[in-house]
């Protein structure tokens, strides 16, 4: 299952750091965009009959987040809750994890600050997926902008990657690795790519 961690593009609310260079409305419509993008590079792989796709909104709550799933043709969704990121992302586990136990599939969670995102990334993920426990799309930021578990990991204890995390930080990616340490598994890696969060984020992809 593919998780996008998705955030209502509300006029004031996301992309604050952006919305400081090139004004709210500006900042709210490349929310807009690049969330329509993630899910419609989702919408074509998931067509190959290769993920199921699962909406984790924040920002607006259950009616309004139900309207905005039908809008984007994406029939299952939940909440993210409150919480840092690592709260949130473990919540999606808990709250799908009888679809994990039963389909023993994997799980990749991934984000909306990607333009460049392509049905390649997701490919590429499941393939090394075949012969990985952990894949990570490391970010320019020192985070990552995609992770996914195989469906073996799924199965052990999952509070590792979420905890003793200082999010935000230039080296939340190693942190999670640091976290795997005591576990005997294998992880890999995608391209690095560029999150964009400011005006400075854009003019590096230029």
């Amino acid at each position: 299952m593919l998780i996008v961690m998705a955030k209502w593009h509300a006029y004031g609310r996301c992309k604050t750091r952006l919305s400081k260079d090139i004004g709210k409305l500006s900042s709210s419509n490349v929310q807009r965009k690049m969330t329509e993008h993630t899910v419609s590079v989702a919408k074509s792989v998931s067509k190959k009959g290769l993920i199921d796709i699962s909406l984790a909104i924040s920002g607006i709550g259950l009616k309004k987040s139900k309207r905005w799933s039908n809008e984007l043709g994406i029939k299952n969704f939940n909440l993210q809750g409150r919480g840092c990121l690592g709260e949130r992302m473990r919540r999606q586990i808990l709250i799908n994890k009888k679809y994990f136990l039963t389909s023993k599939k994997n799980i990749i969670f991934i984000g909306t600050d990607l333009p460049d995102f392509c049905h390649m990334d997701l490919l590429n993920t499941l393939l090394k997926l075949k012969k990985n426990d952990l894949i990570l799309g490391p970010s320019n930021d020192g985070g990552y902008w995609l992770m996914a578990f195989s469906a073996r990991l799924l199965t052990t204890s999952l509070y590792l990657p979420f905890i003793n995390i200082k999010w935000g930080k230039e080296d939340v990616l190693k942190q999670t690795i640091n976290n795997f340490s005591s576990m005997d598994l294998k992880y890999d890696f995608l391209h690095r790519k560029i999150d964009i969060d400011t005006i400075i984020d854009i003019e590096k992809r230029e």
